[in-house]
């Protein structure tokens, strides 16, 4: 332990005989004089302008005025007078015929992709989103709104869907299927 505290202060003593030459070699004159220069330089020009900060403009407050008035996700009263007064339909789903393939996928999921034709009917090919390619024609049902296809073309598919009417009754409702062609 002796060694080691005289080996300890044997380094500082040299340490501190070699430091003035190390502060020495620090401070010539001549170097860094290009960074002395730029400083001097930079100190010498005229200072710059801030930018004024923008003019406050205070919130105004918005009045609803519209508040007493029909909401625009009701229907218009004649509308409703005309559902419950008016004449019923008789457009409602088959519930008890079996359901097809096509119907547990919404409608909006759904894309003709192209046509086939056989012997005498045109069939259309129907891309269910998850991989799966169906041929569908006149009288088959696609959609989870009882849509049934009325007409099939080699460019689009005419459906007409059953949905509720808001009152207890059902309505018929027209859906066009385009082809989707690639660029």
């Amino acid at each position: 332990m002796m060694l080691l505290q005289r080996q300890f202060r044997r380094l500082f003593k040299g340490l501190l005989l070699l430091s003035p030459l190390v502060l020495v070699a620090c401070g010539g004159s001549g170097k860094h004089q290009d960074l002395r220069d730029f400083i001097e330089e930079t100190k010498r020009r005229p200072a710059g302008q801030i930018e004024p900060l923008p003019p406050f403009v205070p919130y105004e407050s918005f009045s609803y005025s519209a508040m007493t008035l029909r909401s625009p996700f009701d229907p218009p009263v004649d509308d409703v007078q005309h559902m419950v007064v008016g004449k019923s339909s008789n457009v409602k789903p088959d519930v008890t015929r079996e359901r097809e393939f096509l119907e547990g996928f919404n409608i909006a999921g759904l894309k003709m992709v192209g046509t086939l034709r056989g012997s005498d009917t045109l069939w259309a090919l129907i891309d269910d989103g998850e991989g799966g390619i169906h041929r569908v024609t006149d009288g088959n049902y696609l959609g989870k709104n009882h849509g049934r296809i009325i007409n099939t073309s080699e460019r689009q598919i005419d459906l007409i869907e059953i949905v509720p009417n808001g009152v207890d009754g059902w309505v018929e409702r027209p859906q066009v299927l385009q082809i989707e062609e690639k660029e």
